[in-house]
């Protein structure tokens, strides 16, 4: 075996040996847990968008302030120059 063989051996172990079925198994538990709570997570967030609507809040409007909270200034700024060039290309700058 080079040492080339032997670098990979050693980064990249065999995955379907007979001491990873364990790993394995553990690896696909611990992501089907995940999934579940990613599910449970999602039906939560989809009832406080129902009780925000129910209140009279614009939902659509809120996922919009929810993502911009999440960006950088910087990229809030971006978005916001070209969504003005586009309006202003297409005849969109209503009132500006």
């Amino acid at each position: 075996m080079n040492a080339a063989q032997k670098l990979k051996a050693v980064t990249n172990p065999d995955p379907l040996n007979a001491n990873s079925d364990d790993d394995l198994r553990r690896y696909i538990e611990r992501i089907e847990r995940l999934e579940e709570e990613k599910s449970g997570i999602a039906a939560d967030i989809r009832a406080v968008y129902l009780e925000a609507k129910a209140q009279g809040f614009d939902t659509k409007t809120m996922r919009k302030m929810i993502r911009l909270r999440a960006m950088q200034p910087y990229a809030i700024e971006d978005e916001d120059a070209l969504n003005d060039l586009y309006r202003s290309k297409l005849g969109l700058n209503f009132g500006k």
